[in-house]
């Protein structure tokens, strides 16, 4: 059975920050409260990365009674091999249509979307949610597109029936802006990866988004 999906993603990684491992950034998510776990790694080897992931999927079950989701970045062959809930595909990613083909129907798919047309291609290939971005400015990921904003990101949840998971340089200052122009849920990396304390920050993240 394809699992729900929650409001709070938080994508680990270990570019932004070197003081804890993808793991340790999930174990203080999911303690904190986050509702996915998106593994996010450009560099890693396969093998390593599959026995990361399903280590960070053995996190989630641990917490069986939230039903968290392990999400993979990308990879739908580290998805397949760790059994993973689902994958989170970019635009230049295997196509959604295909990964569903190999995935099946109860996994989730999340598409990746920086304008209405994108948002529009990802819902009508059945993604079960789009990441839309970046909405400020953000030193995560090198953006070549210009951030979106509250404003744009309001136009597209009016137009856009899939969940809208706003991603990019939200953080405790501006998360309620993304939540007032409609957004269903936010992904974060800087926000928790750099915080001083990744645990508390997760907290204080999901005390707004559920407000």
């Amino acid at each position: 059975m394809k699992k729900t999906i929650g409001k709070l993603c938080v994508i680990t990684d270990t570019v932004v920050q070197t003081k804890y491992t993808h793991e340790e950034l999930a174990a203080k998510a999911i303690e904190g409260g986050a509702d996915i776990i998106q593994f996010r790694d450009k560099s890693m080897p396969t093998g390593v990365m599959i026995d990361t992931a399903k280590r960070i999927k053995m996190l989630c079950e641990s917490f069986d009674e939230r039903k968290i989701l392990f999400i993979v970045n990308d990879r739908v062959d580290v998805a397949l091999a760790s059994d993973a809930d689902g994958v989170h595909l970019g635009l230049d990613d295997i196509p959604i249509r295909s990964a569903r083909r190999l995935l099946g129907d109860n996994k989730i798919i999340g598409g990746t979307a920086h304008y209405l047309k994108e948002a529009l291609k990802a819902e009508r290939a059945g993604a079960d949610y789009i990441g839309y971005g970046h909405i400020f400015n953000t030193r995560s990921k090198i953006k070549f597109t210009r951030p979106v904003g509250p404003g744009e990101l309001a136009e597209i949840c009016k137009q856009v029936k899939t969940k809208i998971i706003a991603v990019g340089g939200i953080d405790l200052d501006n998360v309620k802006q993304v939540i007032e122009a409609g957004a269903f849920g936010i992904a974060v990396i800087g926000a928790v990866a750099k915080a001083d304390d990744p645990l508390k920050a997760v907290k204080k993240l999901r005390e707004i988004v559920y407000a």
